[in-house]
């Protein structure tokens, strides 16, 4: 069911869109919406139907090379800045491979053998889905008239409440830490020591963020990390992405910007120098999993927060809204840097490079987002971008030492 749920969910919200819609790349860190599709029917042919149906013929040769994306153990492929040149295939011979692969599938959801291998390739597809949300969203921002995926005006977000969740600190187990699914990054599990802090009940939100434009947060060098500052001043970076004039832009084109609603699209380094200036900071990864770690019940994370509803055709698009959670809304900055655990050894093959070879260089983040698929998240979850990136619904959740 949650793979057929999964694959349905791709194809509704690329239901929303034309065929150039899905075709444009609007920046390198991004795909074309039409290559997440294929890319994630390129996963299910390469790692279970080619090696696990003895009598499967790909559905197109050219496909391997065409969307494959990092693995260099399978070989050549489409540099990604040139992902949206590829006119051809067009969008209805991706679909029509993706229920060739479906129906191949069959044959294998059922038999337990390959239930590790289709809990990564649903992951993986939700993780797919939230980029192609994302993604499109640059691409539209950038079409000078503003295109809407959603015609339904985005309701407004209630106040949230003030104050801290304390922790007294001691020593605390990190980690996954139950029977269901996890990516490898996420263990081995091991121990950390935390010292007395206190995380927010809240997201900083819209409204605190023109507070600190207003108070010349970006002209003030003392509130900036070195590389920061440097970053915004080479772009002339004065707000977060997708602002402009009491205005944000969204899926569903550009619309008053709520000022009680969470704050998103900021980069590591804003969220850095928004904590300086409120006289707070960051927490740790460790700090947020140990606030997170009794929310963590797969039945809560399936319910908890704003999040994208995994079944059927969304009828409103994704948008920060405030919520009681730790989950959901925009993905929270930590300042802990995107390194193994103790004790990682990546998984043998091609699949090894899902995760462990980008471990340098980035920032975990934690919590989910209004984009991404509910239940994909849990407290252990370590996403991770670079400190310049901020195209994905991220925003930040301060905190303090006790």
């Amino acid at each position: 069911m949650r793979f057929r749920n999964t694959r349905q969910l791709t194809e509704s919200l690329l239901g929303h869109l034309s065929e150039a819609d899905a075709t444009v790349q609007s920046m390198e860190d991004a795909s074309p919406a039409k290559w997440h599709a294929a890319h994630t029917t390129w996963f299910w042919e390469t790692f279970l139907l080619r090696d696990f149906v003895p009598d499967y013929t790909l559905f197109d040769e050219q496909f391997p090379f065409l969307f494959n994306s990092y693995y260099e153990s399978e070989g050549e492929r489409i540099a990604r800045d040139n992902r949206g040149l590829m006119t051809r295939p067009t969008l209805a011979e991706v679909m029509n491979w993706r229920a060739h692969v479906n129906e191949a599938m069959d044959r294998l959801l059922d038999d337990p053998a390959n239930a590790d291998l289709i809990a990564l390739g649903i992951a993986h597809e939700q993780q797919h889905i939230e980029l192609l949300l994302t993604d499109i969203k640059h691409a539209f921002c950038k079409n000078p008239i503003g295109p809407s995926m959603w015609d339904a005006q985005p309701a407004r977000s209630s106040v949230q409440g003030n104050g801290w969740l304390a922790h007294p600190g001691g020593i605390a187990r990190v980690g996954h830490q139950s029977d269901g699914f996890a990516f490898d990054n996420e263990g081995p599990v091991h121990r950390v020591l935390l010292e007395p802090f206190a995380l927010a009940r809240r997201l900083v939100t819209n409204g605190e963020w023109a507070q600190f434009i207003a108070d010349g947060g970006y002209k003030d060098h003392r509130l900036w990390l070195s590389d920061g500052w440097a970053w915004i001043n080479r772009r002339n970076i004065t707000a977060p992405l997708y602002w402009r004039d009491g205005k944000h832009f969204t899926h569903c084109g550009w619309q008053e910007r709520d000022p009680d609603a969470p704050v998103a699209h900021i980069s590591y380094y804003e969220a850095d120098a928004f904590a300086s200036w409120a006289g707070a900071r960051l927490p740790t990864e460790f700090e947020w999993e140990a606030i997170a770690r009794g929310q963590d019940s797969p039945g809560f994370c399936a319910a908890a927060g704003n999040q994208l509803d995994p079944d059927g055709n969304p009828a409103q698009p994704p948008l920060p809204m405030g919520t009681e959670e730790l989950y959901g809304d925009v993905w929270q900055f930590t300042r802990s840097t995107y390194l193994p655990y103790p004790r990682f050894v990546p998984a043998a093959g091609a699949v090894g490079e899902y995760n462990g070879k980008f471990m340098a260089g980035q920032w975990v983040l934690k919590g989910a987002s209004c984009a991404t698929v509910r239940g994909h998240s849990r407290a252990s979850y370590r996403n991770f971008f670079y400190p310049q990136q901020r195209w994905q619904f991220t925003g930040l959740r301060l905190a303090k030492d006790l």
